[in-house]
């Protein structure tokens, strides 16, 4: 509840241009609607305590595409989105756990060790298109299932939370 509500806030800081303190970090303070925060023990910040993006701050950190199929779509799918490792950098996570959380409050634990070179990506299209909350966006945590075997497992698919809009890195 009080994530949704300072989300709310600073959402409305944003629509009437209130300005918000930027902390340690070179990522922009977000002038589009915020679509993921990233808390707990991190190195950088730009909106409080928090680094915030919208979809074009986030999109300015590269994106990669991941070709597989899942468990939940029919056949291969192309998936765009950030690699996993590129944000667990940025925010100077070394080891530990992020626990992510979706829009309706779900939350689960992804190993940092789970960010790696051609790992898990977090997904903001889905096939060229962006991924309403209907079709599991704004943001799927989406693992190469198809390029790697250890990956189509149950802990893996567990891991692959949908609608997602917040991480919190705990060490």
């Amino acid at each position: 509840m009080i994530t949704r509500f300072r989300a709310t806030i600073l959402g409305l800081m944003l629509a009437f241009g209130i300005a918000i303190p930027a902390g340690a970090s070179d990522i922009a303070v977000p002038s589009g609607t915020p679509i993921l925060t990233i808390s707990g023990d991190i190195e950088k910040t730009n909106v409080g305590d928090t680094l915030v993006f919208d979809a074009d701050t986030l999109a300015a950190l590269g994106s990669v595409e991941i070709e597989t199929s899942t468990i939940w779509t029919d056949g291969v799918d192309t998936f765009q989105g950030i690699p996993l490792k590129t944000l667990v950098d940025l925010v100077g996570a070394d080891g530990g756990t992020l626990l992510a959380s979706a829009i309706n409050d779900y939350t689960v634990e992804v190993p940092v060790s789970d960010a790696v070179e051609n790992g898990p990506i977090l997904a903001y299209l889905l096939n060229g298109a962006p991924m309403s909350v209907r079709d599991k966006g704004p943001l799927w945590i989406i693992y190469p299932y198809d390029q790697n075997a250890d990956y189509r497992s149950e802990v893996t698919y567990s891991r692959s939370i949908w609608q997602l809009d917040r991480i919190e890195v705990v060490r």
